[in-house]
């Protein structure tokens, strides 16, 4: 659950520095609206157009009709932004990645490679290389109760201290349709989670959540 174990090549974000820094995944997501801040103005205007105040996209990316972006945000090289998609600001989206239709980012990192393709919110939250969301799935982020988020690993709960934090999706994590991450849901490398899921605490590397009470050990 550490950075070392969800994250396997730190070159798939240019957000690499916040990982060497920081032990647990969820401590990058205060320091994301300032790195952001910090980097646009550094990168090469050959490369990125910078088309509004604390915008930097890369003149590879593909942007589609009717979307809006809001800075700080940078949109990597070779990503599609398709119709309809909001983001709404303290955005880092790697090379390669696809920002769906309807779909909305904020305080967020997407590692290179990542999907987002229909319908997803991702909001205070971190999704590793090649990581993909079903349609219709979301990265819920606050509590009901506006209390601070835990994550739940077997019976004791870590603090975060935050009251914003939605997902960590490791490296090759598959999303199903329609699924819920709550709060603090950890989602470790090379694991899959069945549509139509509520999920919540951490599944391990390597396994399935079909269920909160079911979660097998991949074949």
């Amino acid at each position: 659950m550490k950075n070392k174990d969800m994250f396997s090549d730190l070159s798939a974000t240019q957000a690499w520095r916040l990982f060497t820094e920081t032990t647990y995944p969820w401590e990058v997501l205060p320091q994301i609206k300032a790195f952001v801040r910090a980097l646009g103005p550094t990168l090469s205007p050959a490369e990125y157009n910078h088309p509004s105040e604390e915008v930097w996209i890369h003149k590879s990316a593909v942007l589609y009709p009717n979307i809006y972006i809001m800075g700080p945000t940078i949109i990597g090289e070779g990503t599609e932004v398709r119709p309809g998609a909001f983001i709404r600001g303290s955005v880092l989206v790697g090379r390669g990645c696809v920002v769906g239709n309807s779909t909305e980012l904020k305080n967020c990192i997407l590692f290179d490679k990542v999907q987002v393709p229909h319908y997803n919110y991702v909001g205070d939250s971190i999704l590793g290389h090649y990581s993909h969301m079903g349609a219709g799935s979301i990265c819920s982020n606050v509590k009901s109760d506006k209390t601070l988020v835990t994550v739940r690993l077997g019976g004791a709960l870590l603090e975060t201290g935050l009251k914003k934090f939605g997902a960590i999706l490791g490296d090759h994590v598959e999303v199903g349709c329609n699924s819920v991450l709550n709060p603090g849901t950890v989602i470790e490398p090379y694991a899959s989670v069945y549509p139509l899921s509520r999920v919540r605490g951490v599944v391990k590397a390597g396994h399935i959540f079909k269920s909160q009470d079911e979660i097998v050990q991949r074949n």
